[in-house]
């Protein structure tokens, strides 16, 4: 009984130790993107003829490019509100872009509806958890309605600063 016991309390503590020892090390600055895809939620209001407000959330998953690194295949939610006139016009709210490890990173942004569709702002990326504790910067995005369901997909450009 105890040979099985230091067995198994050495192979967890083999198994925390390279798992520690894996996790992956930030550079203090740099760049990645992303490709996500996501669902809306939320409602609207019409305000007058041909404006509404809107607000709700986001609920995505991003993938990094590369196929591994930051966020990649972390789930992400985020707020929204919007002021549109004939379907057009400004949308803010904040983020929260996990990844496989639980840290996060969250931002601020504001972007514009086109009557195409096509959503494209800046993120201003305020902090983080974890790895990503203390980040700063920006990541430009572009989005594209894909269906009249509220389905999106979009690309980031996330450019950053550890303390």
């Amino acid at each position: 009984m105890r040979t099985t016991f230091v067995a198994l309390a050495s192979g967890l503590s083999l198994a925390v130790f390279y798992a520690a020892t894996g996790a992956q090390q930030m550079p203090k600055s740099g760049n990645f993107n992303l490709h996500s895809g996501w669902k809306s939620t939320g409602e609207t209001t019409k305000a007058a003829e041909n404006r509404i407000y809107g607000f709700g959330s986001f609920w995505g998953v991003a993938f990094n490019d590369k196929g591994s690194g930051p966020l990649h295949s972390g789930p992400a939610v985020c707020s929204y509100v919007l002021d549109l006139v004939n379907g057009v016009g400004p949308g803010k709210g904040q983020c929260s872009w996990g990844d496989v490890d639980g840290d996060k990173i969250f931002t601020d942004y504001s972007g514009s509806l086109t009557a195409a569709g096509q959503f494209d702002g800046m993120n201003q990326i305020t902090g983080g958890t974890g790895k990503y504790s203390g980040i700063q910067g920006k990541a430009p995005f572009q989005c594209k309605a894909i269906s009249a369901n509220g389905h999106w997909a979009c690309t980031q450009q996330f450019e950053y600063r550890l303390p």
